[in-house]
């Protein structure tokens, strides 16, 4: 690891306090000119005594602006701290977990996963847009059906067709025949630049697509392609439960990466993280932004720099060791809840990496499905599996009584 450590509780409190006094304090600084302060005062006492053992509260208070993307040219100075601590997290991703080579990316935290895939689609729209003289009508979106509505949404904010490819439904993987077939179809109906979305951990299954499935069709039909991974729930997972992944920068294929650190990593609502290789991030630039200092590459603008520094605290807090404890104690608690269905000949489906199971609704009474809010596929009688997830709060203990409620009934 390059960047990656775990530090003390006064490591880490000493940097988050260094980086507040590299941006303005709007308490004591004279800054007339920016449409921002700290919280306001009457409603949120910055003088209460639990804040000083509370880095990100501290955060919130002095409310910092991470406009801008900070990988990227220059950044407003009045909140360089916190913009630092944003870097700081980004090479960690980047670099650390995703194989990037140091400087040859771009990112920034997001406001939550859906911007980010809207972000990488808006980003590489505007790339054939702008390199090769695309007209909209000839770029289209592919990605399987299990994908998130993030893509759809794109689609439709950026005026793309997105090509949904279907996937067999016990094993949740891509059909490659008709992959192929539909892009043939749709290159020969005038598109000629395309934009994958491959997907580490479906929402519904946790389900990895295989990026080559991709890959292989658009070079071995000569196909103008861009390649998408959204990581958004899995990327805080699968790198450390298959260490041997090659889903990451170090396929030279691959060009953008979306992370949630609202999910696994338990980061504030909405955290996500969006990571690039360098030269594509500039086709996003919003030149009207005059009065922001530096340049303005996010659809968000605006954001707080606090999201930041919760994400900086939970990784520097574990560590990467740390935090491949933390998976693997998900993943045995994952299996053994599948070693338990599969003694009562249960059938689901789960990605041996992930730690999603989702069972096939037949076995599981609405009854059962609402006392341990599982989430169906979908809300009405047609529903056809329901979800666990085993997520930091679920113990064995949870799962061995729903195990019992499940066994009790006729189902099983």
């Amino acid at each position: 690891m390059k960047y990656w450590k775990k530090l003390t509780n006064e490591q880490r409190k000493e940097r988050i306090a260094r980086a507040l006094q590299d941006n303005v304090n709007f308490s004591k600084d004279t800054s007339l000119g920016y449409p921002a302060s700290k919280l306001d005062g009457i409603v949120f006492n910055d003088d209460a005594p639990f804040l000083k053992d509370a880095p990100i509260l501290q955060t919130y208070v002095a409310n910092p602006n991470n406009i801008g993307c900070h990988t990227f040219g220059t950044s407003e100075k009045a909140f360089n701290g916190t913009h630092e601590i944003e870097r700081e997290v980004l090479r960690v991703i980047a670099v650390d977990i995703f194989k990037a080579e140091p400087n040859a990316f771009d990112g920034y935290i997001s406001p939550g996963g859906t911007e980010a895939n809207i972000q990488a689609i808006w980003m590489f729209r505007n790339y054939y847009m702008n390199n090769y003289d695309a007209k909209a009508d000839e770029i289209a979106i592919v990605a399987s059906e299990d994908t998130h509505y993030s893509i759809p949404k794109a689609a439709n904010l950026l005026q793309l067709d997105w090509l949904k490819i279907p996937v067999d439904f016990n094993t949740r993987a891509i059909d490659k025949v008709q992959l192929e077939q539909i892009i043939l179809n749709a290159n020969n109906n005038g598109k000629k630049y395309f934009l994958a979305v491959s997907n580490m951990g479906t929402t519904m299954f946790g389900s990895v697509d295989n990026p080559e499935d991709y890959i292989a069709v658009f070079e071995k039909h000569n196909l103008h392609y861009k390649l998408h991974i959204d990581g958004a729930y899995g990327g805080f997972v699968y790198p450390f439960s298959n260490q041997q992944s090659v889903i990451n920068f170090s396929n030279p294929k691959i060009s953008s990466i979306t992370i949630d650190a609202h999910k696994m990593l338990q980061a504030p609502y909405g955290t996500g993280v969006f990571i690039c290789r360098k030269g594509y991030i500039e086709n996003v630039l919003t030149k009207e932004a005059e009065y922001v200092e530096g340049m303005d590459l996010t659809l968000c603008g605006s954001r707080s720099g606090a999201n930041a520094v919760a994400v900086w605290m939970i990784l520097f807090t574990y560590g990467p060791n740390g935090w491949f404890e933390k998976v693997s104690v998900l993943q045995m608690r994952t299996q053994f809840l599948c070693n338990q269905l599969d003694a009562m000949q249960i059938q689901y489906f789960r990605e041996p990496f992930m730690n999603i199971v989702t069972i096939k609704a037949e076995y599981i009474p609405i009854k059962v499905a609402e006392k341990y809010g599982l989430v169906p596929q979908q809300h009405d009688e047609n529903n056809q599996w329901y979800k666990i997830v085993l997520m930091d709060h679920v113990e064995v203990e949870h799962l061995t009584t729903f195990i019992e409620d499940l066994m009790a009934t006729t189902y099983v």
